[in-house]
């Protein structure tokens, strides 16, 4: 039986029946929770970014104020990132408590009376005067183009995330007609404009993840979701929306930033 909370999390994903695209997301989304666990905030922002998760002992999931630790902490993560997001994280705690469970390495199932919230907390669309102060922020062409994308196409954050360069279709302004190994964006069009944007971001990138991160793909990435002209890794949702929060919090009338889900909101309300 493992002491410590992290090297539990490793066994149960060696033994877990999912892919390893999943088992990556699985892995980032339990590393979070040991922050609320030990009753810290998790850090947001820039300051997520490279932050190690504290030393904790499993034995610490049995404890009776764990429980409300993990309630706050999930209202919190809703209020910050959305519902999608949060749910997910507490999809992969809950799968991970289960296991445990049933291996006796714990006794308490702390994710008990945590509920999903409904994507309808994401918030109402963003407003004409909204998206027109949103475009007039000083931004970088890659949260310049993804927004646009959201906004004209009205499609999901994670789905237009998931695109490849050679899906884009920047004459006709479109996702190319889908194929078998394709997995996202039938359906998605954008705007003239956009395709412009596009085009100035990708500078003649032909291969690989449209909307890359800031740095290097760490070791354990798959192949599909690394540039082979940088290095750099696809941007992952988590991200993109915490980009997103942080760069509106100055135009949210309440300071807390607004979502991408608004934002495609908005594109689909047109």
């Amino acid at each position: 039986m493992p002491v410590e909370y992290a090297v539990a999390v490793e066994q149960y994903l060696d033994h877990a029946p999912i892919s390893s695209g999943s088992r990556r997301v699985y892995r980032i989304s339990l590393a979070s929770w040991a922050w609320p666990l030990v009753g810290k905030p998790i850090p947001s922002g820039r300051g997520r970014r490279g932050a190690v998760p504290p030393v904790v002992p499993l034995v610490l999931l049995d404890d009776p104020g764990t429980r409300d630790r993990l309630a706050a902490q999930f209202a919190a993560r809703t209020a910050m990132a959305n519902a999608r997001t949060a749910n997910r994280e507490l999809s992969a705690l809950r799968s991970a408590v289960d296991w445990w469970l049933e291996l006796g390495w714990i006794r308490t199932d702390a994710t008990a009376g945590l509920r999903h919230r409904h994507p309808d907390a994401l918030g109402a669309p963003l407003t004409t005067d909204q998206v027109n102060a949103l475009f007039q922020l000083p931004v970088g062409l890659r949260e310049h183009a993804l927004w646009r994308m959201l906004h004209d196409s009205g499609a999901p954050a994670a789905e237009v995330l998931a695109l490849d360069v050679v899906q884009l279709d920047l004459a006709r302004h479109r996702v190319r007609p889908r194929s078998s190994d394709q997995l996202a964006g039938d359906g998605v069009e954008w705007r003239d404009g956009t395709s412009e944007v596009l085009r100035w971001l990708l500078a003649g990138r032909t291969w690989g993840p449209v909307f890359l991160t800031d740095r290097r793909a760490p070791a354990r990435t798959a192949l599909a979701d690394v540039c082979r002209v940088t290095g750099q890794a696809r941007m992952s949702y988590r991200r993109a929306a915490e980009i997103f929060s942080e760069l509106t919090g100055a135009l949210d009338p309440v300071g807390r930033g607004w979502t991408l889900h608004q934002l495609s909101a908005a594109g689909r309300a047109r």
